[in-house]
């Protein structure tokens, strides 16, 4: 300690010791636009792109479609498109789990199809209550995962393998469900179609920005009194407010935009709402960091006393269990289900969004606001190629190369972390 004296063997004086400096490592952002900017320096160099590349390509596509339609940034536009992108979203959610192990879920479409298969035929065909049609479907979801999963897991089949044949086979129960029936259409006024057709007053939307920027001050701000008790290096208050500011922009500005139209709606709030718990299940519980432990490296985890097999069994369970719930928006939001229903590109968009969004295919990192992102860059791209009316040959060349770029920033960013020692296989 700097108030520490020593003395000499021969009586002198005592001389205080000189301070211990600080490791260069665990420095702290200076609380100031110049500190703020060092920080993110070495964070490039270092290879943490974090969402910044998520985040500029949002705004450049936002500026292209604006100046080549200026429809696309009306109200009606965005709020069609936060509708449009709740059920791939939460899809997304779902294969964000798996590519965090480190592995592929190929059976996400087939999943969401034969969901949205039993949620119609149990509601129209067998008389069932919506809701109760609702938890079926998302039952058998959950099923569907925890058959990957303990395959996966206990069996050690590829999860490749495991859930290419889940595609297959899935798809195959989804037509037996159906019993050629090339479609069900569902009520258009019952709990399904509330799901994707209901929006909020005005108040309701602002009530909600004011709730999450209170809570989310109050979270961080309780978290980082306890790190400076304990005597851990900790964010000035500055630095919380500016953080605080940052999330209110879009957040005010989403919801005054959205209320110019109808109003937020239930979808959108319930795709956030997944991510949102996603995010704090995988920052602020044991379970997620299990997750982020396994995916880094299994054997490690496993030496480390993690319980690996059944953090795989309920991480697939969890996907296929989301992927069921995108099929339940599909349904809603198309008032029916088909044969062809999750045996589109919703698959291949899915994994692509939580790609673009940030989700590294070599797992380990990712967050969960990688599917909202994403979701909104693959949503944005469609909407605008559909208001110039171009073919969807055209949406899946630029989806191919946004893609292709995002694996690339992944490889760089992995390259850059074993550079700078910051892990990275």
């Amino acid at each position: 300690m700097s108030q520490q004296t020593h003395a000499t063997q021969g009586g002198d004086t005592a001389a205080p010791l000189s301070a211990p400096r600080r490791d260069p490592r665990l420095l702290t952002t200076v609380a100031s636009p110049g500190g703020w900017l060092s920080a993110l320096r070495r964070n490039l160099r270092g290879g943490e792109l974090g969402a910044a590349p998520v985040i500029v390509g949002l705004l450049l596509i936002a500026v292209v479609f604006q100046t080549a339609n200026d429809r696309f940034l009306s109200p009606q536009n965005l709020s069609n498109l936060s509708v449009q992108i709740a059920a791939v979203g939460l899809m997304t959610t779902g294969v964000l789990m798996v590519l965090l192990l480190g592995e592929i879920d190929l059976s996400i479409g087939s999943v969401s199809g034969l969901s949205a298969g039993v949620l119609a035929v149990l509601a129209v065909r067998h008389g069932w209550s919506e809701w109760a049609a609702i938890g079926a479907a998302v039952g058998v979801g959950l099923l569907v995962g925890l058959i990957h999963g303990f395959v996966f897991a206990k069996m050690g089949v590829p999860a490749f393998v495991v859930t290419l044949a889940g595609l297959l086979g899935w798809q195959g129960v989804h037509l037996y469900v159906m019993a050629g029936d090339g479609s069900i259409n569902t009520s258009s006024s019952g709990p399904i179609a509330m799901l994707t057709q209901t929006y909020f007053v005005p108040a309701v939307g602002w009530f909600l920005v004011l709730a999450t920027l209170a809570l989310y001050l109050l979270s961080v701000m309780t978290a980082e009194r306890r790190r400076r008790s304990a005597g851990l290096s900790y964010k000035p208050l500055a630095e919380v407010l500016f953080r605080t500011l940052l999330l209110a922009l879009p957040l005010v500005g989403g919801v005054w935009v959205l209320n110019q139209y109808k109003g937020v709606p239930l979808a959108f709030l319930i795709f956030v709402g997944f991510v949102v718990v996603l995010d704090l299940v995988l920052r602020k519980t044991r379970y997620g960091r299990m997750v982020y432990a396994v995916g880094g490296s299994s054997e490690a985890a496993r030496r480390a006393g993690i319980n690996v097999d059944l953090v795989r069994i309920s991480v697939f369970g969890i996907a296929s269990t989301l992927a069921a719930l995108g099929g339940v928006m599909l349904v809603s939001r198309n008032f029916g289900a088909s044969v062809s229903t999750g045996g589109g590109a919703e698959l291949m968009m899915a994994i692509a969004a939580a790609v673009i969004g940030g989700t590294s295919l070599f797992g380990g990192r990712g967050n969960a606001y990688s599917a909202l992102l994403g979701g909104l860059v693959l949503g944005a791209i469609t909407s605008g190629l559909l208001l110039l009316q171009m073919d969807t040959s055209v949406r899946f060349m630029i989806t191919a190369a946004v893609l292709l770029i995002a694996v690339v920033l992944d490889a760089l960013s992995r390259r850059g972390r074993r550079t700078h020692a910051r892990g990275g296989a």
